[in-house]
């Protein structure tokens, strides 16, 4: 009985993602805290007990449920927790294991967001912001560049080594979401940055980017820094450069995008730079810049017509 019960089977459903389906540390650390947060509610040890009735009730919970921060759980969440269920109900029907099909369970529409993103003018007034000549000045601006001109993810921006940069070609691999690698570019003024901060550094850690807030260096110090210390970075210098909106390192991500599209990149190569699975995930971009396009169209057509 304890081989079928829902825990064992969650255990080994986050061991069929890592070896089977090869995704990442992070994908296994999210599924493992949503299908936990089910079977604390549920309060169920067998797969046979899952119910729409039980999963109806999980919804209200989710909807009702305040975060840390004393708010309600964002839709894209709440669908991410059914989502994982999901999945692992459709894991437990490949096993034979009778439960409730993954198909009778909708997954709840996202409100439509609108994209943030920033002109080249504010990017500008951002990384013009990390002028200083200390190490961690040079190394923000480093960071602020490298995210603008590479389109990275935090994620991937953090895991970077110093020897996976070749500064001469000015481009480098990188394995993004779902282990698929790609090939990234950097700008000359990113190289600049980066040449400057690197001359600069005198420890021996392996990480491009590292805190600078410790005396002295010891090997056995891990010195890397965290996305988490990298989007407070980024709030710090947009804060600092008077933007008003709420700017992340995903937010340069999709700054990136919309500036290679304005300016006549084709979205085939955009969704290569950006490492998309799925053209559809990249053609989010174009809508924003459409809109650009409407905007300058309304702007100055009528103008010229008045001559």
């Amino acid at each position: 009985m304890a081989q079928n019960d829902l825990k064992s089977l969650k255990n080994d459903f986050l061991d069929y993602l890592e070896i089977d389906l090869n995704r990442s540390s992070k994908t296994i650390e999210n599924y493992n805290h949503y299908l936990n947060r089910f079977l604390d509610f549920s309060k169920i040890n067998h797969p046979k007990d899952i119910n729409l009735n039980l999963i109806k009730k999980y919804r209200l919970y989710l909807n009702r449920l305040e975060d840390k921060k004393r708010g309600t759980l964002k839709k894209v969440t709440q669908n991410y927790h059914v989502i994982a269920l999901r999945n692992f109900l459709k894991y437990l029907a490949k096993q034979d294991i009778v439960t409730l099909s993954a198909e009778k369970i909708d997954v709840g529409k996202n409100l439509q967001q609108e994209m943030i993103f920033l002109s080249f003018e504010e990017i500008e007034r951002i990384i013009n912001e990390a002028n200083g000549k200390s190490l961690k000045s040079l190394r923000d601006r480093a960071i602020l560049e490298m995210l603008f001109s590479a389109g990275l993810r935090v994620s991937e921006l953090s895991s970077l080594n110093i020897e996976q940069i070749n500064l001469r070609t000015q481009e480098f691999s990188i394995i993004g979401k779902g282990s698929k690698m790609r090939v990234v570019f950097i700008s000359d003024s990113a190289k600049g940055a980066l040449e400057k901060y690197l001359y600069r550094r005198t420890d021996i850690d392996p990480a491009l980017f590292i805190r600078t807030n410790k005396i002295g260096f010891k090997k056995e110090d891990d010195l890397r820094l965290t996305p988490r210390s990298i989007q407070r970075i980024v709030k710090f210098y947009s804060k600092k450069a008077g933007i008003i909106k709420d700017v992340h390192p995903h937010t340069f991500r999709h700054s990136f995008a919309t500036d290679l599209l304005a300016n006549g990149a084709d979205i085939r190569s955009v969704q290569a730079m950006l490492g998309h699975a799925s053209i559809a995930t990249t053609q989010i971009y174009t809508h924003v810049t459409n809109k650009q396009l409407r905007d300058i169209h309304k702007k100055f057509h009528r103008k010229s017509n008045q001559h």
